[in-house]
């Protein structure tokens, strides 16, 4: 692969961008300095260096993001800024989507890719993946509540009750739900479906990827799905 297609895959700008950070001096290649943007490299265990920061080749990009709040997953966002703003502009330009969405009130890990086949999987209602969530309540947890939660509750805009895969109190205030599904607000409205309200939703897991305890909130790091295609 040319040098300036591969960088120009990667998110680095268009062809004539990515050629002028070549001729710029700019663009390292198993160490040595790039002069030539139509010199032939491996795209195979590549690592390359942009301006002295080090990329390694993805054929495609998983990424996992501890989103904060006051950010709207959506590349058009309404009324905030979009989670897309807290990620190295070359993620925007290679096309990354969020894997589902979270409300821009809600906290926790969010998936990032541009993978198609991975985001149909992680979105799809037929696929059953599950999500934990630790929700803040405002009234103490019942035996009732967790209860019902797991016997299905009946929200406004469907016939058919919603079940949570489990309800545990990890204390009086603090609700570990794990669902499936991503029906708008459902956490939430699941929860006041029994006489609880969510104060601060929290997303701790999603199918088999689990938040990092050292990840921050506003951090990203690269992630390696099992499922990738």
């Amino acid at each position: 692969m040319k040098l300036t297609k591969l960088l120009q895959c990667q998110g680095f700008g268009t062809r004539r961008e990515c050629a002028a950070l070549v001729l710029d001096g700019r663009v390292e290649i198993l160490g040595e300095e790039a002069s030539d943007p139509d010199m032939e490299v491996s795209s195979q265990n590549l690592s390359f260096k942009i301006d002295g920061e080090a990329w390694c080749y993805r054929e495609k990009a998983y990424v996992m993001l501890n989103k904060p709040a006051g950010y709207e997953c959506s590349q058009r966002p309404k009324h905030h800024p979009s989670v897309l703003s807290l990620l190295p502009i070359q993620f925007r330009n290679r096309g990354l989507q969020t894997v589902g969405r979270l409300d821009e009130d809600t906290t926790g890990l969010l998936l990032l890719t541009d993978d198609g086949q991975f985001l149909h999987i992680y979105t799809s209602p037929k696929k059953n993946i599950a999500k934990v969530y630790r929700a803040t309540v405002k009234h103490p947890l019942t035996d009732a509540q967790l209860t019902a939660l797991c016997a299905g509750v009946v929200l406004h805009d469907d016939p058919e009750p919603v079940v949570a895969q489990s309800a545990i109190a990890r204390d009086a205030h603090t609700l570990e739900l794990t669902v499936t599904g991503g029906k708008y607000h459902q956490v939430k409205r699941m929860v006041a479906a029994v006489g609880n309200r969510v104060e601060a939703l929290h997303r701790e897991r999603m199918g088999e990827f689990c938040l990092p305890p050292d990840l921050k909130s506003g951090e990203w790091c690269y992630v390696e799905p099992d499922r990738a295609s």
